[in-house]
Formats: C-alpha cells, sequence, structure tokens
C-alpha cells in the first residue's frame, strides 16, 4: 500500500466517523433492535456508495455549476433530517403523556410500558409488517439520510483526485479510493450499531432509554434545522 493510499484511509476514516446525521441515525435505530440498527448502517454506506459513484460518474459537478440544484437539494435534506428528529421527539412526548396518564389498574400497564420503551413500538411494527418490512423502514432512513446530502459528492469530488498519483489512470485509482470509503462505512456504522446494541440493557432502563431518545431527537432537530438555514442564508 502506498504512502498517498495510507493518507486517505487516514483521512476518509476521520471522515466517515465524525458525528453527524448519519451517526445520530443509526444509534436511534439501534436502541429500536440490532436488526434496525444495522439494517440502518447498511442504509448510511449505500448512501455512501450512491455519493462515491457520482463522484467518479462527474455528476457532482453539476451541482457545484448549479447553485440553485445545490441549494433545493440542501433544503430537501435538511427538511427529511428535521422531520426524524421532530417524529423522535413527538414520540417521547406520547410515551410521556401514556406514563402520565396510567392509574389504578392501568398502572402495571403503564410500567410495562415505559420499561419496553421504544420496543414496544417494535413489537407493533413488527407483527404488522413481518421482519422483512420493519428492516425495510431503517435500512431507508439511513440511506435517505445520506443520499439527500448535497456536500457529499462535491466533497469527494474535491477530495479523490488529491490522492490519484500524476501519470496514472485516474478511474481505477478513483474506484479504488470510492471502495475504500464504502469498505470503512461498512466497518464503522454497522460496529456503532451493535455497541449500541451490547449497551442496550442499560440504554432501554426507562429513564436511560428516555434521556437517549430524546438526545438523539434534539440532535437529529437542530442538525435538520442548521441544514435548511444554510441554503437560505446563501441565498
Amino acid at each position: 500500500m502506498d504512502a498517498q493510499l495510507i493518507a486517505f484511509t487516514g483521512v476518509a476514516a476521520g471522515m466517515v466517523a465524525m458525528p453527524g446525521a448519519d451517526f445520530t441515525v443509526v444509534v436511534r435505530n439501534a436502541l429500536v433492535s440490532r436488526r434496525a440498527g444495522i439494517a440502518c448502517a447498511l442504509g448510511v454506506a449505500g448512501g455512501l456508495l450512491l455519493h462515491t459513484a457520482l463522484a467518479v460518474a462527474g455528476v457532482a459537478a453539476v451541482l457545484a455549476a448549479v447553485p440553485a440544484l445545490f441549494r433545493a437539494l440542501q433544503l430537501v435534506g435538511g427538511g427529511y433530517v428535521l422531520y426524524l428528529g421532530a417524529r423522535t421527539l413527538w414520540s417521547l412526548r406520547q410515551t410521556r403523556a401514556v406514563a402520565v396518564e396510567a392509574t389504578g389498574p392501568r398502572r402495571n400497564r403503564a410500567v410495562a410500558a415505559e420499561a419496553t420503551g421504544t420496543r414496544r413500538n417494535r413489537a407493533v411494527v413488527a407483527e404488522a409488517t413481518g421482519p422483512a418490512a420493519f428492516a425495510a423502514r431503517p435500512l431507508r432512513q439511513g440511506f435517505v439520510t445520506n443520499a439527500l446530502n448535497p456536500k457529499a459528492p462535491i466533497t469527494f469530488l474535491s477530495l479523490l483526485p488529491q490522492f490519484v498519483p500524476a501519470g496514472s489512470p485516474a478511474l481505477p485509482r478513483t474506484l479504488l479510493l470510492a471502495l475504500i470509503v464504502v469498505v470503512l462505512a461498512l466497518l464503522w456504522f454497522p460496529a456503532v450499531a451493535l455497541l449500541v446494541d451490547r449497551l442496550g440493557r442499560w440504554l432501554r432502563e426507562p429513564r436511560a432509554a428516555r434521556a437517549v431518545e430524546g438526545v438523539t431527537g434534539a440532535a437529529l432537530t437542530l442538525l435538520g434545522v442548521l441544514l435548511l438555514l444554510e441554503p437560505l442564508r446563501a441565498a
């Protein structure tokens, strides 16, 4: 492995591991179940695969050349992340409302619902849609969250050429660099999902589950707002 390839791997690892919407949405789904977390992680990796393919194809240059299209994609992506955050916070609010309203003979039911936390929603969805459809939802969330980030293809478009040696064929080298990014994502995000699931017994305790869900919901909401404000300020 040459020095440039080693350097690129380090840079790409830092980019992939950097906390953001991808990391937050994987943690949120991993709190539901291991399957949901890994499915979401694979979705994020799929989004990165799309971005690197766009960069290799040069389509990202179009986004850089057409500011209106770039801003439109920013608004769509920011809106989606904001939707995920608001939905998480709303779900947390409903769970608290059920716990507060439960009294008398309904108390045991409220305690059981509180103890299961987000796993209760998982059981309802799984019964209604089946395991395959249940896994498809977090997979879609991970993919859309990453794919709707228009900065990613432009970042890759500007980054990849820096690690192509002068005089060597650009396409094979760029494809190799893109593959490294996708492999790193396939290692990092499932590892995050498995770690969250491993700590799940503690994280799914009623108070801890509410705290983590509140933090992830607030983080997604804040990220969504920031993503929406950036193109509006540039307009």
